[in-house]
C-alpha cells in the first residue's frame, strides 16, 4: 500500500501542480476542451495512462469541461501515486 502524504508535503505537491486544488482527501482539476469530442478525446487518453499506472482517477463529464479527481482509496488519501498521475494528465491535456 502507498504511504498517505503528510500535509506539509501536500502542500508542496501542489505548488507544482497550478491547475490542481485540494479537496479534502483527494486533489481536483477541472479542464474546459475545446469541443465535446476534444474532451471526450482528453478522457481517452488519461484513461489509457490511467490504466497503465494501474491508478485511476474520478472523471465528471459536462459537456467540454470535464473535472478529474484523484485520491488512494485504498490508502484512505492522498499519495505519491496520486502526484504522479495528476502530472501525467497535465502532460496529457497540455499535449493537447
Amino acid at each position: 500500500m502507498a504511504d498517505l502524504l503528510s500535509d506539509p508535503e501536500i502542500t508542496i505537491a501542489l505548488a507544482t501542480l497550478p491547475d490542481w486544488s485540494r479537496d479534502g482527501d483527494s486533489i481536483t482539476r477541472t479542464y474546459k476542451a475545446p469541443s465535446f469530442l476534444d474532451g471526450i478525446e482528453a478522457v481517452r487518453r488519461v484513461g489509457a495512462a490511467a490504466e497503465a499506472a494501474d491508478h485511476h482517477p474520478d472523471i465528471d463529464i459536462r459537456w467540454r469541461t470535464l473535472t478529474f479527481t484523484l485520491s488512494t482509496h485504498s490508502a484512505g488519501g492522498l499519495t505519491g501515486k496520486d502526484v504522479d498521475l495528476a502530472h501525467t494528465i497535465d502532460g496529457l491535456l497540455s499535449a493537447g
